[in-house]
């Protein structure tokens, strides 16, 4: 008679535990989410932001996180893309686009349109089919709302120029360009994860001193994103059209 080898219970059990406690990381994305809502409607922007701030970490630890604990093999029946994926949404875009108006960023005669717009474009780059490369891109703006709506707070950009910004990236998530994946884009992977790191600490300096962080500070803070955009562009135009599918 043959036999088959299966996992005894007593390993598999722990296997399965360390699975489900990478899903219930990725999912406290919801309850951030829920936090920043309540900090907006309580009139808090600095808890909004921080919210927003702790969902970005926990975005950009849960992906090594899952990968380590082989939950695709491990729980199969359980989509960890399909929770980040609703996570984010939820903290990269609606919150943002929440505190922004509240905290009055766009003209109330605009408002509604213009989120909408960011609304929609985003959800489209969430569902499109190339959303994410083989080689570790992201396809089209990535929805890095959050980031933008710290920046244009920051920075207290006039209404008119918010709107500007938002319709104008919102187009460019339909634009075919590949942004760098901070943790998987191999290409100077070390000096990005570097970078993004200090700039990390230099955010929540910025959260922690809202609403008058030191202007140097903001400046500062700059220099990650203006990194992360020229990284991006440099090598969408070196990469092949069969690498880029």
């Amino acid at each position: 008679m043959l036999r088959f080898y299966t996992m005894p219970n007593d390993t598999a059990k722990p296997i399965r535990i360390g699975a489900w406690l990478v899903h219930g990381y990725t999912a406290t994305g919801t309850v951030l989410a829920f936090v920043g809502a309540w900090a907006v409607v309580h009139g808090n922007d600095r808890l909004a932001l921080a919210a927003m701030f702790v969902a970005t970490l926990v975005d950009a630890t849960d992906g090594a996180l899952a990968r380590r604990a082989r939950v695709k093999d491990v729980l199969p029946d359980v989509d960890g893309a399909r929770i980040d994926d609703i996570v984010d949404y939820l903290t990269f875009v609606f919150l943002p686009m929440l505190l922004l108006e509240a905290s009055g960023g766009l003209y109330q005669s605009v408002a509604l349109p213009v989120i909408a717009v960011v609304l929609m474009s985003s959800l489209y780059g969430f569902v499109a089919p190339d959303a994410k490369s083989s080689d570790h891109f992201f396809t089209g703006f990535p929805s890095y709302w959050n980031i933008v709506v710290l920046y244009l707070m920051l920075f207290r950009m006039p209404p008119f120029a918010n709107a500007v910004v938002l319709l104008a990236l919102s187009a460019l998530v339909f634009v075919r360009i590949g942004y760098i994946y901070p943790t998987r884009t191999p290409t100077l992977r070390t000096l990005t994860l570097a970078l993004a790191s200090g700039w990390g600490v230099l955010v929540a300096a910025i959260i922690w001193m809202w609403p008058s962080p030191p202007q140097w500070l903001a400046i500062a803070s700059l220099v990650f994103p203006v990194y992360y955009g020229v990284l991006s562009l440099a090598l969408h135009v070196r990469r092949s059209p069969v690498s880029a599918k």
